[in-house]
């Protein structure tokens, strides 16, 4: 049986506020909850003011207080941007505040250029080179196997994940023994390759007895594919903005937003919606079963900003329901 679950970005929208995302996200993580969702992620991103999810562990403090046996955890959190006893003591909190409920992804990528490396006074570039090393160490630290324990942190036991987008974390995945989820929603090129590299390495963990995969998928569902087509666009928007190097708050929808966009373009968006299902539910239904057909994935997690939080939680609402009848 497959297991769904939700990763939010907190999106801040125009004309919006930072409290507005972070009360919209309370919302979408009782909705996740209330449709027996398993998980509730956020994603660390710094300096982009369309997205309020920076301080990850304070976010997930705000969810885990909205909710109640839903898991919420950070997809991820991207270690070289810390010290492993930073992140320990962190989660080591969040553990001690949510007991079973809290999973800690971790990424690589440090997703930042030369005024957020001088802002964080930390050579990122090099900090990504020890990321094996990190992970391991932030291991040691909540295990006790080091001779300076976190508090809170020592004994924490949060579910830990490895994130990734390329066939760097499927290897380290598959050595540390630990489940991976792979960013399909953006970066879907070394899907089915990072995904058999995992399952032929993996090696057996206390943590994990055999290879555990998440995948992501965008997700807009609405009673009609035009609609759903629109409360997208606002998401489209975004991404274009990101990859021309104008990224903002997240803008209303546009009706007939693709359309208008250059052939290049579109092409772009089609590449990227392999991992994405946007239609009625019954179109919905047939995009998640074959992408898990495809990768064989233990769970699917749905991103999917929307300018109208409503929008994403009747989509997610549609979905679930169609997925089960």
């Amino acid at each position: 049986m497959t297991d769904f679950s939700v990763l939010d970005l907190v999106p801040v929208r125009e004309g919006g506020t930072p409290s507005d995302a972070f009360a919209s996200a309370t919302d979408l993580a009782r909705a996740a909850e209330a449709a027996e969702c398993k998980r509730f992620w956020v994603a660390e991103h710094h300096a982009m003011e369309g997205i309020a999810g920076g301080a990850t562990s304070v976010v997930l403090t705000h969810v885990g207080n909205a909710t109640s046996t839903i898991r919420i955890g950070s997809g991820g959190i991207m270690l070289p941007n810390h010290t492993p006893f930073q992140i320990a003591e962190q989660f080591g909190t969040l553990d001690a505040l949510f007991p079973g409920r809290v999973d800690l992804g971790l990424g690589r990528a440090p997703g930042a250029g030369p005024e957020l490396q001088r802002a964080l006074r930390k050579d990122l570039h090099r900090a990504a080179e020890m990321f094996p090393q990190d992970v391991v160490e932030l291991m040691a630290l909540m295990a006790g196997e080091t001779t300076i324990h976190p508090t809170p942190g020592l004994g924490a036991k949060p579910e830990f994940w490895m994130l990734g987008s390329s066939l760097f974390g499927a290897q380290l995945a598959a050595r540390l023994g630990l489940p991976y989820a792979f960013a399909s929603h953006f970066a879907p090129d070394h899907l089915d390759a990072a995904l058999e590299i995992y399952r032929r390495d993996f090696q057996p963990s206390e943590a994990c007895a055999k290879p555990h995969v998440m995948a992501a998928m965008n997700l807009f569902v609405a009673d009609t594919a035009e609609e759903a087509e629109f409360v997208a666009s606002s998401q489209l928007q975004a991404f274009v903005a990101l990859r021309t190097g104008s990224p903002g708050k997240l803008p209303p929808p546009v009706e007939g937003y693709r359309d208008s966009l250059p052939a290049q373009v579109q092409a772009m968006l089609a590449h990227i919606g392999q991992a994405a299902a946007i239609g009625t539910p019954a179109m919905a239904k047939e995009a998640v079963q074959a992408f898990v057909a495809r990768t064989a994935a233990d769970e699917i997690i749905f991103g999917g900003s929307t300018f109208d939080p409503a929008a994403r939680i009747r989509s997610l609402e549609l979905t679930l329901d169609a997925l089960s009848a």
